[in-house]
């Protein structure tokens, strides 16, 4: 756990107590640890009574007996985007189904009309406060996708507005193309033509441009079916770029096996997961993410297969899919309290879920998602009793320090 202290180090905290979450079970604790940092990376972590004799650093916090995990990572949001869809939430609870709002031009099409007319700027100032929201929660990895944009031009503002978050902000962004979000209105009853923009037009163009991390899609009754997916995953391979998929949210396409064919890095959603996708997503190593927010908020009633997941060791990430239609949530805490509520993960589970699992769906656990020596020293002190504190309280925000890169954040 720990390395000989061979020059001074930048910074050290002790009486801490660490969940490094590098375990396959429980928090992978170290009580009363020490950890210490230099050039951005963990450089001793550990017992403190271990700590080499003569240790010095630049700084020195006392963390008075604060709990460490390792910086929280949201691994599956829409969260740049413009407008409001308070209304059709009305509609819904007055009983109007989501498929129902979708065809009749509402769900995500009446958010790709507002994010179309927004300027850059306008979206960047609308989407900053979300992600604030995210960071003061301990959040330091955050992804976002694309699919409000629907064109080369607004896919690539989204885009764009994306990658300046991660430059105005102190964390990580990893941007996703979700160009197969939707089928934009210019091209009703012509889906195959729409996903030969997004595959040989808007995808080269973009990837070019540096805008792209990841591709995804949705495959789904309202959305796209397998085949036309394929043809996105097709188009991605060709460029190098992984891909992952929203999934088995309100049927069961095969979404999940085709993903876990392609390596993918996550399948999402997955209330309707079949056992086959579980055993494809687990020869493959695909991460199921679990998106609690956006059951609670549709009152679903199928819980995605957690048992099974379980069983077959499928890694369970857990994020807010911040979005405006079916998740408003900008709240990761509240995200993990719902994912042992509603879906009966363990608390060790649902941090797990946005740490080690959550860096995982990112294709970033080599360098984030655990407390480990020479990863990023990305890190939050909570003011907690134990970990399973985190899940446990609704609406209470127990931290009181973040770390980015090994230096420490003023409050968002």
């Amino acid at each position: 756990m720990s390395s000989t202290a061979s020059t001074r180090w930048d910074a050290l905290w002790t009486d801490v107590h660490v969940a490094t979450m590098n375990s396959a079970h429980g928090y992978g604790d170290i009580p009363h640890a020490a950890l210490a940092i230099k050039d951005g990376r963990i450089a001793w972590l550990g017992p403190q009574s271990q700590l080499p004799s003569g240790a010095d650093a630049q700084q020195h916090h006392d963390g008075n007996g604060a709990w460490v995990t390792p910086g929280l990572v949201d691994c599956h949001t829409h969260i740049v985007y413009a407008g409001n869809r308070s209304d059709e939430w009305e509609d819904r609870l007055n009983g109007v189904p989501y498929e129902a709002i979708a065809r009749r031009g509402g769900g995500i099409v009446s958010t790709v009309r507002a994010t179309r007319e927004a300027s850059f700027e306008d979206l960047l100032q609308q989407s900053l406060p979300r992600v604030r929201a995210l960071m003061a929660e301990g959040v330091t990895t955050l992804e976002i996708k694309s699919g409000y944009g629907l064109d080369l031009k607004n896919e690539e503002k989204m885009l764009a507005v994306a990658r300046e978050i991660g430059k105005r902000m102190p964390l990580t962004v990893r941007t996703t193309f979700l160009g197969a979000h939707a089928l934009p209105p210019e091209y009703a009853g012509r889906p195959d033509d729409y996903i030969d923009l997004v595959c040989r037009q808007m995808l080269p163009a973009l990837n070019e441009k540096g805008l792209v991390d990841a591709v995804d899609a949705f495959c789904e009754g309202i959305g796209f079916s397998p085949e036309q997916t394929e043809r996105v995953f097709q188009a991605a391979q060709s460029h190098n770029l992984p891909v992952k998929l929203h999934a088995e949210q309100l049927s069961d396409l095969g979404g999940a096996s085709l993903t876990a064919r392609y390596q993918g890095l996550s399948a999402d959603h997955l209330e309707h997961l079949s056992s086959q996708g579980i055993r494809s997503m687990a020869a493959a190593g695909t991460v199921a993410v679990l998106l609690p927010g956006a059951f609670y908020y549709l009152r679903d009633t199928r819980v995605p297969p957690v048992d099974e997941l379980r069983a077959a060791g499928v890694p369970m990430a857990v994020a807010t899919d911040c979005n405006p239609g079916t998740s408003p949530l900008t709240s990761i805490l509240l995200a993990m309290n719902m994912a042992c509520t509603l879906f009966r993960l363990t608390p060790a589970e649902a941090l797990a879920g946005v740490t080690r699992h959550g860096a995982q769906a990112l294709g970033l656990l080599d360098q984030l998602g655990t407390l480990e020596l020479g990863k990023r020293a990305d890190f939050v002190l909570w003011a907690v009793d134990r970990p399973g504190d985190l899940a446990y309280a609704m609406g209470f925000n127990p931290c009181t320090q973040v770390v980015k890169n090994g230096t420490v954040l003023a409050p968002q």
